[in-house]
């Protein structure tokens, strides 16, 4: 991969601390079998970290505790950025220019590279090529996370996505304060942004989440937790394909089979006949 042209386009680079902490709660939690059955030490990228290095910083704290030898590679195709993060270089922890090829040394293949906040700045006809681009550079069972948040990463919304195409979306709430869950909306990945209205399975799908939380409303004498659990099991009930179950449902995290709200056309359009929706 030396000496080949990045592929993609710099992007504004906006992060904070602890933006992508419900990721990384995830990637440590449900995802850590995939670092753990890693023969050798697991390679996990920060693709489009941004103009901070924090992100991949936090990352390689996180996920050492599931790996101890996990390699972290922030990848970002603007040099400049690169430049300002090496001086934070440890062992476990590098950062390189490149974009969505993964340039990793000597062939190596990551087993979850992350891009957040990154294809939401593309054009919604560029993601296909994207995924394909970068879910070829994976290991195998490796995956992609293609994802969103907002400026302080209490609403959040990723992909993921392996060789065979996206497999689920997975939707992060900060529950103090919470009015209804249908307001991340607006941090849907790039994929699925568009596609919130009528007809699409994703309408539906946040339609029946504010649906089940207004009738659970009794529930928030209990705490906004058990109010959550009960929105979450609601919707197991009416037959949306839920994965996990309460442990993650208390911290505001949702994961839903990708045939459940793929789009009807476009990007990450749902294949051959499968289930729509309960």
């Amino acid at each position: 991969m030396a000496g080949q042209r990045p592929v993609g386009t710099i992007t504004r680079g906006t992060t904070g601390p602890n933006r992508l902490r419900r990721c990384d709660r995830w990637l440590a939690g449900p995802q850590a079998w995939r670092l753990r059955r890693s023969a050798g030490a697991p390679v996990v990228v920060d693709l489009g970290y941004g103009s901070s290095p924090v992100t991949a910083v936090e990352l390689h704290a996180r996920l050492r505790t599931v790996r101890p030898d996990v390699e972290v590679v922030g990848v970002e195709i603007d040099p400049e950025r690169v430049a300002a993060a090496r001086p934070l270089e440890r062992p476990g922890l590098t950062f390189r220019r490149g974009g969505f090829e993964v340039p990793l040394d000597d062939g190596a293949r990551p087993v979850v590279v992350r891009a957040f906040n990154v294809l939401r700045q593309y054009g919604e006809d560029e993601v296909t090529a994207a995924w394909a681009t970068t879910t070829a550079r994976l290991a195998p069972d490796g995956l992609l996370v293609d994802g969103t948040c907002d400026e302080l990463g209490r609403l959040a919304a990723w992909v993921g996505v392996t060789a065979e195409g996206p497999q689920h979306l997975t939707l992060g709430w900060r529950l103090r304060g919470l009015e209804r869950p249908g307001v991340v909306a607006e941090r849907l990945p790039k994929v699925l942004i568009h596609r919130n209205v009528p007809g699409e399975p994703v309408h539906a799908l946040l339609t029946a989440l504010d649906d089940a939380w207004a009738r659970e409303a009794a529930r928030a004498s209990y705490g906004v937790r058990q109010r959550f659990i009960a929105t979450a099991a609601t919707l197991r009930r009416a037959g949306w394909p839920l994965l996990g179950g309460a442990d993650r449902w208390r911290l505001g995290e949702l994961t839903v089979e990708w045939s459940a709200v793929a789009p009807r056309s476009g990007p990450g359009a749902a294949g051959p006949p499968g289930h729509q929706g309960p």
